[in-house]
């Protein structure tokens, strides 16, 4: 362990104990910080992140145990030390209870409180490693469907990186196979949740009688064949996390339902008459209009500005070709590895065809794709020829592309200038050139339409 990367703040509104200990700390090589009172330990918390906080149970405007639970909410990682006068060794352990690592009865003993510092230290290294293998076993079970240095695709990551620090409801909009299960689960492990569990529903697959049982659960004798209390979905996510895919699909009761529940977080259970509260976080996803489903009666309003408090829109693969080089290198690297093979590696003809496709099934089609030729692939590069024939017969086919009278000049400036990038040259001089632009302007309007990030690795230049 680097001591002088390891951050502590001890916090003590007896001045000179705070800065004895201080003191104390700093000779054991760590960097230490000091407040001597509550708020201004929070403001520090909420400004630097510390690895270890050893505060004194009984501060002027709000208990350790109350500073412990603020502080969690902004660094749930940051481990806490209590001091506590012998009188109040139970509410110490109660602040065990609620996540801090140990406490040192006063008069301090500053053998020991260096000792417990190395322990409490070392605690949070174990935690974070398991965090970081736990993250790197789940990249090798899934690839990322995420990935992208596009300008719209940065947008979705910082955005969704952004409410997963809140508690809000929020709705992921997008076609099928763009990845909102993913979204919604990086929101998961990114919250102060991440430990809790996380529940998915396909409200498309739930069917109108059992609806109401899947989502609150029932208890026994709500009807023939509930031979027991069953807890529901809502029960299950308690504390944690609670996915309702294809949100649209839900039905006029379950939507009324759904509804009560993230308005006082209560319900019933099929069939009892006491009345439950669950804390759950509602994560909601649809490849629907929602609005459009609003105005056809199909949709409640109430509902949808209930759910959509952050809207994230992904956008579809063909929006963002310019992603489609850096997924495929990892659907290679990551399917040579599941499936033991030999890596991989797509030609720039085949992986430009690649890029002219539209996609329809989206990342998860290109996914699908590219597992099937790491396994039936025979050399080390995939040729256009390797690639299957949908992919060659809609390139014969997409010479031309088709202009709808209404749309903007903005719009279809946008496509003439991904289809020459694609279609015709990615090298952005020669594009320039055809499209009767400077270098200068071209690179203007790729950054204004989104086509590019401005740190785009890999770009033709």
């Amino acid at each position: 362990m680097d001591k002088s990367r390891v951050k502590i703040l001890v916090v003590d509104d007896e001045r000179g104990l705070c800065a004895g200990i201080q003191e104390a700390l700093k000779r054991e090589g760590y960097v230490v910080d000091a407040a001597n009172d509550a708020p201004t330990a929070l403001q520090m918390i909420s400004e630097r992140l510390y690895n270890l906080v050893v505060t004194d149970m009984k501060l002027p405007e709000m208990s350790g145990l109350q500073l412990l639970k603020a502080a969690k909410r902004q660094s749930r990682d940051t481990q806490f030390i209590l001091m506590t006068a012998y009188g109040t060794v139970a509410s110490a352990v109660e602040a065990m209870k609620e996540g801090a690592y140990d406490y040192l009865s006063k008069p301090l003993d500053l053998q020991r409180l260096r000792a417990l510092t190395l322990k409490a230290l070392e605690f949070q290294a174990l935690v974070a490693e398991n965090n970081e293998l736990r993250l790197r076993l789940q990249k090798r079970s899934e690839p990322g469907l995420l990935i992208g240095g596009s300008e719209a695709m940065r947008k979705v990551t910082e955005l969704a990186d952004e409410v997963a620090r809140s508690e809000v409801t929020v709705l992921i909009e997008g076609e099928s196979g763009t990845g909102k299960e993913i979204v919604a689960r990086s929101i998961h492990l990114k919250s102060a949740r991440a430990d809790q569990p996380f529940i998915s529903v396909n409200c498309a697959a739930l069917p109108e009688p059992l609806l109401e049982a899947e989502l609150f659960g029932h208890v026994k004798g709500a009807f023939t064949g509930a031979v027991a209390d069953k807890p529901g979905r809502f029960q299950l996510a308690d504390g944690g996390t609670l996915f309702l895919d294809e949100i649209g699909d839900l039905s006029a009761k379950g939507q009324g339902d759904l509804l009560r529940v993230l308005e006082d977080g209560t319900f019933r259970m099929v069939g009892g008459t006491k009345m439950l509260r669950v804390n759950v976080r509602v994560v909601a996803a649809t490849n629907k209009k929602l609005q459009e489903a609003v105005v056809a009666g199909k949709f409640r309003e109430d509902l949808l500005y209930r759910l959509q408090i952050v809207p994230i829109v992904i956008p579809p693969l063909r929006e963002r070709a310019e992603d489609i080089p850096l997924l495929v290198e990892s659907f290679l690297e990551h399917f040579a590895s599941k499936h033991q093979r030999r890596r991989k590696k797509l030609s720039a003809e085949a992986l430009q065809l690649c890029q002219r496709f539209p996609w329809p099934g989206n990342v998860r089609q290109l996914r699908n794709l590219i597992e099937r030729l790491v396994i039936t692939g025979k050399s080390a590069t995939i040729e256009v020829g390797d690639l299957p024939d949908f992919l060659n017969a809609h390139d014969r086919n997409a010479t031309t592309f088709t202009i709808r009278p209404g749309m903007s000049l903005a719009e279809v400036e946008k496509i003439l200038i991904r289809r020459t990038l694609t279609q015709v040259t990615s090298n952005r001089e020669t594009a320039a050139k055809l499209l009767g632009i400077s270098r200068r302007t071209l690179q203007y309007k790729l950054k204004q339409y989104g086509l590019l990030g401005e740190d785009e690795p890999g770009a033709a230049k």
